[in-house]
């Protein structure tokens, strides 16, 4: 019942915080009300899937409705062209009472310009609602025209209209322009402090004071303010963000003062304008009033809050976030408080960042390209929280546990039962002095009944397999040789082989790799264990014997332990253990009855393993060393032996998809199909982040190219993985130094060892998903050292990749400060860090050439074995 509650406790903990965090980022702000009726909105008549270049046009009928809802709320509208049924605008305008700034759009299309400058003469005439007269919109600050060739466009209306013409520009443009000045009626200034990167706070009064300088600048002419808006979504500029709260807020707070203070202003824009995303980014298609759809966009009186939803939102991601961790305090019964608390913290925080992702996401204008990138992102954020979860899980069970129940402590046979072990050795190729100094180690067995099978298989050099034939026969009846060519099926044929000529009396199966050298004690306390019928697996950790030969190998074994003395325990606790192919014994029968070792699986252990689980039998692990091998010489055979792993993985998942996914496929439990998917998710994870670190290339790339029309994807789908990776190096950093008891600089150098194999693992997981048939890759002992030179190119696909990340952040660190956004920082970051792996592959490969000494990991003072 303790258990129950602190479970309890601790989720309604932080739900409250949840829902508090959630209503304090979306209290109400006060601010001053819209005026009943504005000065004027800059009005681009285009509907929901309508563009000035395809599509249809919008008709009278539309544009009327929208005139008729300015009705009683604004003074006149502020149109940019005069083509196509732009120019009914006037006529329909004067039904409702409306005045309008006609707008002639002026370019480098000079045949354009006739027409656009001709209709807007024509108009001004016959529409007497027409009070001012645009000519251009911002020509100069797109560089379209000079100063000289747009005067002469103002020129020729000035003399053929009686309104008042001028231009627009921003307002930097006209302070830097005084001869267009003297060619206006009006100054017409843009100010849009978003563009500026000004704080939404700080808007207003940038404003003011950008409209004085102008003003004070040409005291002789009327300024008025031709756009002043904020966009309601879009990327962070600078410190202006874009959001509906900050768009209502700025606009609230600029229509009080330009009425107190009687500014002429129109307003950008009366409703969002999609289209405008092609050239202005996604920002551009966020300034309305009111949607696409005509609705309006924020309140008016009410105080502003951010996200008008948040309760809803609130609720959902706390219900979703105790849903998981429901899911996971059942399961995880001998979780202490510290442990539900670290879940907690993972999984309401995630639910968090889910729910609001994906509703900030629905509320933008979608196209089908969005939508498929959106849709990625989603797919890659839902990944990376998966890969969290699992690694917040293990974590948790691996500190903070009361007891780990399952755990097979070694025994001596109290009945006598010491069932008969077939020992078989599998060997290709190998040293013979190697092999002969494992056959002694088993030799020395301390145990009544056992027998050896040695298979050299397809070994092409007799010098090589010869000796140890002779060796088995000095040792005795107990040692039996076998010499196979061609055999096939790789380590899984052999084994196979061996087993066919196992004694009939043999009621287990050992299997050690030839490097490997036991302790006496190994059966003795292991065997005893199939007393337990249910028993077919017991296992013990694979263990190496030369860390102390290199800092290359000292930095392996630092990196091997995390999997035997972390994965493994918790993994256990489920009857969900991986089983490896050397210091492992299997039931006979067992073996027999689900047909032997597979080979068509590169990890044969592994799949027998989880086949031997779906027969409904269990597995026992003891983390205690009892026998020990030889690691990989170089970097290259580390990867090689990784990419066998891996690779395996995914064949074993693809062949067990229907056992692991549909629970009435197969006897296993909740907890071994959870173990076996969420254990290989990190390596399915790196496969992914190789494709993403292509596809981050690839956009950086178009970022670079087209600056401020390619935007730095959000912030939030950037430090999503970036938090992973920061999660999991504490983790490591915590659960090495506590559990595995190494000390820091031995954390240290794991960790670089582990992200070494990234790339590999990744290409290796991608390979399995969509291959069959990759080779068997044996791992060398006793192989030469690499050239320098020869470490480089082992890791020359991780150096390029390191390479091209580098280059890619150092280029995006040279877009322009005002086209540039935190987004952008975060993904030069993002890069950054993505390179770090490959950086680390690089360097392990450099440290296996130098041979540098282990004793370089060791802590002052202490040993080279600390666990």
């Amino acid at each position: 019942m303790g258990r129950i509650l602190s479970g309890i406790f601790v989720a309604a903990a932080f739900a409250v915080i949840t829902y508090a965090l959630w209503a304090r980022f979306n209290r109400p702000e006060s601010e001053p009300e819209w005026p009943k009726r504005i000065q004027g909105v800059a009005y681009s008549p285009y509907q929901a899937g309508q563009t000035p270049w395809s599509g249809e046009p919008p008709t009278d009928a539309q544009i009327d409705a929208d005139l008729a809802l300015f009705k009683d709320k604004v003074y006149a509208v502020r149109t940019y062209s005069v083509q196509g049924v732009q120019a009914d605008i006037p006529a329909l305008a004067a039904k409702h009472g409306l005045s309008v700034a006609l707008g002639a759009w002026i370019g480098t299309d000079h045949e354009r310009n006739e027409y656009e400058l001709n209709k807007a003469i024509e108009l001004a005439a016959k529409n007497r609602n027409v009070v001012r007269v645009f000519v251009g919109n911002e020509v100069l600050l797109r560089g379209e025209l000079s100063v000289d060739e747009l005067i002469v466009y103002i020129e020729r209306a000035r003399r053929a209209i009686r309104q008042p013409v001028g231009t627009a520009e921003t307002w930097n443009t006209w302070l830097q322009n005084p001869k267009l000045a003297e060619h206006v009626d009006f100054i017409a200034v843009h100010l849009l402090p978003y563009w500026e990167g000004v704080r939404v706070d700080d808007a207003v009064a940038f404003c003011i004071a950008a409209l004085k300088r102008v003003q004070q600048a040409y005291p002789d002419k009327p300024v008025i303010i031709g756009e002043v808006g904020w966009p309601s979504d879009g990327r962070t500029r600078g410190n202006a963000t874009a959001s509906l709260a900050d768009e209502a807020l700025f606009l609230r707070r600029f229509l009080n003062v330009a009425e107190r203070e009687g500014f002429r202003y129109y307003v950008m824009e009366a409703f969002d304008q999609p289209w405008k995303a092609r050239d202005e980014g996604g920002v551009g298609a966020y300034w309305g009033i009111y949607d696409v759809n005509r609705r309006q966009k924020f309140e008016f009186v009410a105080p502003i809050v951010r996200i008008p939803e948040w309760h809803l939102l609130a609720i959902t991601s706390v219900a979703l976030a105790g849903l998981i961790l429901a899911l996971f305090y059942v399961h995880s019964s001998q979780l202490r408080t510290w442990g539900r608390t670290l879940l907690a913290v993972v999984v309401y925080a995630a639910a968090t960042a889910a729910v609001w992702i994906v509703y900030d996401y629905t509320q933008q204008y979608l196209t089908p390209a969005t939508v498929a990138v959106g849709t990625l992102l989603i797919l890659g954020m839902l990944g990376v929280i998966a890969v969290l979860f699992a690694e917040a899980h293990e974590w948790a069970e691996a500190h903070w546990i009361r007891a780990h129940p399952r755990l097979l402590v070694p025994q001596r046979a109290t009945s006598g039962y010491y069932p008969k072990v077939s020992v078989h050795v599998p060997a290709y190729n190998e040293p013979p002095d190697m092999l002969i100094e494992t056959l002694d180690a088993l030799a020395r067995l301390d145990y009544p009944d056992f027998e050896v099978l040695v298979i050299d298989n397809n070994t092409k050099d007799e010098a090589v397999w010869r000796p140890v034939e002779a060796h088995c026969a000095r040792l005795g009846a107990r040692f039996r040789f076998f010499h196979v060519a061609p055999l096939a099926g790789f380590k899984a044929g052999a084994l196979n082989f061996a087993l066919r000529h196992t004694a009939p009396d043999a009621e287990a199966v050992a299997v050690i790799d030839s490097d490997y050298k036991v302790t006496p004690n190994w059966l003795r306390d292991l065997a005893p264990s199939f007393a337990d019928a249910r028993i077919a697996i017991v296992q013990a950790p694979q263990d190496y014997r030369d860390e102390d030969d290199s800092a290359f190998k000292a930095m392996c074994y630092a990196e091997y332990r995390g999997f035997f003395y972390i994965g493994m325990i918790t993994r256990n606790e489920r009857n969900a253990i991986i089983q490896h192919g050397t210091m492992t014994l299997v039931r006979r029968r067992v073996l027999d009855a689900v047909g032997g070792w597979a080979e068509w699986c590169i990890t044969e252990d592994a799949e027998l393993g989880l086949r031997i689980f779906e027969a409904g039998y269990d597995a026992v692990y003891l983390p205690q060393s009892y026998g020990k091998g030889v690691m990989p010489d170089t970097f290259t055979d580390y990867k090689k032996q990784r990419f066998r792993w891996a690779y395996g993985a995914m064949q074993i998942l693809r062949a067990h998809a229907a056992a692991l996914l549909k629970p009435a496929h197969s006897a296993l439990t909740a907890g071994q199909r959870y173990h076996f998917i969420a254990g290989w998710l990190p390596w399915i994870a790196d496969g992914f982040n190789l494709v993403f670190n292509l596809a981050a290339l690839g956009w950086s790339c178009a970022m670079i190219v087209r600056p401020g029309k390619i935007d730095a994807p959000l912030m939030i789908y950037s430090a999503l993985p970036l938090s992973l990776f920061t999660f999991k190096l504490i983790k490591l950093v915590h659960l090495y130094t506590h559990r595995v008891g190494v000390n820091l600089r031995q954390t240290i150098a794991a960790a670089i060892a582990g992200l070494a194999l990234a790339h590999t693992i990744g290409l290796a997981t991608l390979k399995g998903l969509i291959t069959r048939n990759e080779p068997f890759f044996r791992t060398p002992k006793q192989g030469e050292r690499q050239a320098l030179w020869g470490a480089v190119v082992a890791a020359r696909e991780e150096t390029l990749m390191m390479i091209a990340l580098w280059a890619a952040a150092l280029s995006i660190r040279s877009i322009p400060r005002e086209i540039a956004s935190p987004d952008t920082t975060v993904w030069m970051v993002a890069l950054l860090i993505q390179s770090i792996p490959y950086a680390a592959a690089l360097g392990v490969s450099i440290v296996s050439a130098l041979k540098l000494p282990a004793r370089l990991l060791h802590q002052p003072g202490a040993s080279a074995r600390t666990a």
